[in-house]
Parts: C-alpha cells; sequence; structure tokens
C-alpha cells in the first residue's frame, strides 16, 4: 500500500472525530500516526493501538504545543500531513435576551483553541513544509464556520475565523507545495455534540465519527480543499450566497423555533 500521507500527526486524536481520523490515517495511507491529544493515557492507549506515537499536549498552551510540534520534528521525523482536529463547542448557555452574554474567558479561550491552534501549528510547520517541498495541511472545522450556529455566537463566530484562517493559508502558500483541506461537518456522533443543546446541526443527519474521517481521506484523494460529509451544505452555502438577506430572515425563524421548543422543556 503506497503510504501518501506520510507521518500524520492529529491533535484531539484520542477522542471523537480525531480518534477516528487516526485510525483511519493509520489503516489507510500513513507511515506513522501520532496521536496528540491533552489525555495523555487515552493518547498513549490508542497510539499502541496504532503502532504510532502518542503525545499529551493542551493545544490552548502555546509555548507547549509548539515544543511539542518541534519535538516531534526533532525526535520522530518530519511532519508531512497535520490534522489540526481539536475543538470546543462552548457558549450555549445563551439568554435569550443577549447572544453576546459568554464571558471573555469563554470567548478567548475557544479563540485559542478553535482559531490559534490552527495558526499556531501552520507558523511552526508551513515553513519547514515549504523547505522541504510541500506538505499537507487539514482543518477540521465546522458547517458553523461556513453558516453559522444557532444558539452560539462564540462557536459559530470561532468556526467562522477558522475558516477565514484555512481559505488564506491556501491561498497563500499553494502555489509553494502546501496542500490545504478545510472539513466542515454538521452533527457527529461525538461527546462534544451531545454537550450541547439540540439544535439544527442534527437536521441533515447525525454521522459517525467514523464517516467523517472516511470522507477526510477520500476529499484528500479527489484533491478537494472544501470538504463537506453532510452533502446537503453545499446548498444552504448557495442559498446564502445568493440571497443573504433571506438567507438570515430564514436563520431567524429557525432559531426562533428552537427558542421555542427549548423553553417548553
Amino acid at each position: 500500500m503506497t503510504k501518501r500521507f506520510g507521518l500524520t500527526v492529529i491533535t484531539g486524536g484520542a477522542q471523537g472525530i480525531g480518534r477516528a481520523l487516526s485510525q483511519a490515517f493509520a489503516a489507510d495511507g500513513a507511515t506513522q500516526v501520532v496521536v496528540l491529544d491533552r489525555d495523555g493515557d487515552k493518547a498513549t492507549a490508542l497510539a499502541e493501538q496504532l503502532q504510532g506515537r502518542a503525545v499529551a499536549v493542551d493545544v490552548s498552551d502555546g509555548s507547549a504545543f509548539a515544543q511539542a510540534l518541534e519535538t516531534i520534528e526533532d525526535d520522530i521525523g518530519p511532519i508531512s500531513t497535520f490534522v489540526s482536529n481539536a475543538g470546543v463547542a462552548w457558549g450555549f448557555e445563551a439568554p435569550l435576551d443577549n447572544a453576546a452574554y459568554a464571558s471573555d474567558e469563554i470567548w478567548n479561550k475557544s479563540w485559542e483553541i478553535n482559531v490559534l491552534a490552527h495558526v499556531r501549528a501552520a507558523r511552526i510547520l508551513v515553513p519547514r513544509m515549504i523547505a522541504r517541498g510541500g506538505g499537507t495541511f487539514v482543518q477540521i472545522a465546522s458547517a458553523a464556520g461556513l453558516l453559522n450556529q444557532i444558539g452560539s455566537a462564540v462557536y459559530g463566530t470561532t468556526k467562522h475565523a477558522a475558516v477565514g484562517f484555512a481559505e488564506n493559508l491556501a491561498i497563500s502558500h499553494g502555489a509553494q507545495g502546501i496542500r490545504v483541506a478545510l472539513v466542515c461537518p454538521q452533527g457527529v456522533d461525538t461527546a462534544l455534540l451531545s454537550s450541547i443543546p439540540v439544535g439544527p446541526e442534527r437536521g441533515d443527519g447525525v454521522l459517525t465519527a467514523e464517516a467523517v474521517a472516511l470522507a477526510t481521506i477520500s476529499g484528500l484523494d479527489e484533491g478537494r480543499f472544501l470538504i463537506l460529509p453532510h452533502e446537503g451544505v453545499h446548498e444552504y452555502v448557495r442559498q446564502k450566497a445568493e440571497n443573504t438577506d433571506r438567507w438570515i430572515r430564514g436563520m431567524g425563524r429557525l432559531a426562533q423555533r428552537f427558542v421555542s421548543n427549548d423553553s417548553e422543556k
């Protein structure tokens, strides 16, 4: 089997979508998988199953994260494929009268994980990848970054920023051999989805983490930048682009429906 992805590092790689990605890359195309997760025990257990390596680090700790990536490059080998998967879904306790209710602490921590973890990884890896002829940078974001998130301005905003960064990375470095892919699923059967109130992200069906991982590898094999495991998202993005005012009104009605359902419980 051709090992087309080389040494592959996956953040949040021991749980949820990250775990499925670690397993999928190990089974199909990676010479070795490095499972990077803040839960060192889970990372180690999975890495042993996959005959890979594990690194315990919290991606919101900028200096520790940078050191972890540099150590992998120095001690294990050059990273060919980096899958920036770690993410959080906070800010869903918004009162009906203020979508901007969340504290600076919630906003800042979400920004650190959902946005800056991508930026910090690219800051270290992109110059190295360019110097050795190229590499692959995969961001796992969310359909919320293309559409928005009913119930959490924090999540919708940070995922929009993640999408913007992936686009800029592809625009800036595609000609230098950096292959960028952006994965934007809707509802995925993980602990993250279970932790938030029921919302429209479940409306097109909840995929397994394994399905998202397989869609990611398939999208990479097809050379796609935007990978949408839920096919319906294509149509929603088109509708938003065609008539943003109409789309906003529709989303507002959808939000009211879910607000009403929540208030009746």
